[in-house]
């Protein structure tokens, strides 16, 4: 949507497909990061954004022996705004489509899969698609793969993956949030459990750490037993785990994570997840993905307004965001393998690894978090023209 709507600011036809009626189904990535926030920024639209429903969190921490360690701290960022805003990721496409609709180049079809590639002489011409209507085929100079971890457009170019392995899964859930309990995201270690705890005002949003394929064996033990489990690991949530009726509450997340040795062949661009599937450690992989987005139209934006990018042009795109990928999804493979692995394999309480006690103890370093999370690597600056908009009194809510 971040692609499509930065190619329609600089003048150029862009065509999303989406193959739901709507938007209104239950993301997992609803973190805007910093840099995310900048870019929306930079092309005037944070103000609007930030009307619409949010949480602001200023702060991580992790619960270890019932002390609440500080991780991170956004309110040391000097040059970004200085917190994470969690928004419903439904809430998010919805404002951008919105926001993309002020300039004539920008169409989204809804109910509308893209299911293969229109090939013509080893190059990609567009996608064949179905509608409500029936079959569509849509030819561009370029067709960008933005359709995530399980992109059948990837598949369909043919592009050789590369899997890092991962030995977690993650159930998803809700549980009620009451006034008294914490207002901020919360991570909390125990004796062979891991649970995430993201404050959505009324709610948690809840990421229940597992062994790679565990999920039988705790279905196995009861519905019963993961209540009880997860109101030992958080007692402050106390009987509103009974929120949790039926094992259909509980969503299981396969963590993947992999990546493209090459992001393109000609007329073709694959970007986000359907280049670098993330691990949801630190919720980066939607900022990376709108970085993705960001860097494609700057690199771009040109190019097209001459008909379709070279090879080099494309190559381009992936050696700006190839490097910054790799280097998180090191971490995510480490953070796995070093912390939350043995973690989950423990049967004693974790002990405090000596990085929490140095954050506690020397407060300024918490900005050394906040950077690696909420800005990362390479973070990408908005550099494509700005046609005229459709109607400059238009607003993106």
């Amino acid at each position: 949507m971040m692609t499509g709507l930065l190619l329609a600011r600089a003048g150029i036809a862009a065509v999303v497909l989406e193959k739901h009626a709507d938007f209104l189904r239950d993301f997992r990535g609803d973190t805007i990061h910093p840099s995310s926030l900048t870019v929306l920024s930079e092309l005037g639209l944070l103000d609007a954004f930030l009307e619409r429903p949010h949480q602001k969190v200023r702060r991580v921490a992790v619960r270890i022996g019932g002390r609440d360690w500080p991780v991170g701290e956004f309110a040391r960022l000097k040059r970004h705004p200085p917190y994470v805003a969690l928004i419903p990721q439904w809430e998010f496409l919805d404002f951008l489509v919105g926001a993309a609709r002020r300039w004539p180049g920008f169409r989204i079809l809804m109910e509308t899969e893209a299911e293969a590639l229109v090939e013509d002489g080893g190059t990609v011409a567009g996608v064949r698609a179905t509608g409500p209507e029936g079959p569509v085929e849509i030819r561009a100079p370029l067709t960008v793969a933005a359709d995530g971890r399980h992109s059948r457009l990837r598949e369909a170019a043919g592009l050789p993956l590369e899997d890092l392995g991962a030995p977690i899964d993650v159930l998803w859930m809700r549980v009620p949030r009451s006034d008294d309990q914490p207002a901020e995201p919360l991570a909390i270690a125990g004796a062979g459990r891991f649970l995430v705890l993201i404050w959505r005002d009324t709610y948690w949003q809840c990421a229940y750490v597992i062994p790679k394929g565990g999920f039988d064996d705790i279905r196995a033990q009861g519905l019963g037993a993961f209540r009880s489990g997860l109101r030992a690991l958080a007692p402050f949530l106390g009987e509103n785990v009974g929120a949790i009726g039926a094992w259909d509450d509980v969503k299981l997340l396969t963590v993947r994570v992999e990546r493209l040795r090459r992001w393109h062949r000609p007329g073709f661009l694959a970007i986000g997840d359907a280049a670098h599937a993330m691990s949801p450690v630190g919720g980066v992989g939607i900022n990376l993905a709108i970085q993705d987005a960001v860097a494609a139209a700057n690199l771009l934006a040109e190019p097209l307004t001459h008909g379709r990018p070279d090879e080099a042009a494309l190559a381009a795109v992936q050696k700006r965001r190839d490097w910054p990928a790799r280097m998180v999804q090191r971490a995510q493979v480490a953070a796995h393998e070093r912390i939350i692995a043995p973690v989950l394999a423990s049967r004693t309480e974790p002990s405090v690894p000596w990085a929490l006690r140095l954050f506690d103890a020397v407060p300024p370093l918490r900005l050394l978090p906040a950077l690696a999370i909420g800005v990362g690597l390479r973070p990408e600056h908005v550099k494509s023209p700005e046609a005229t908009p459709r109607s400059p009194a238009a607003s993106p809510r």
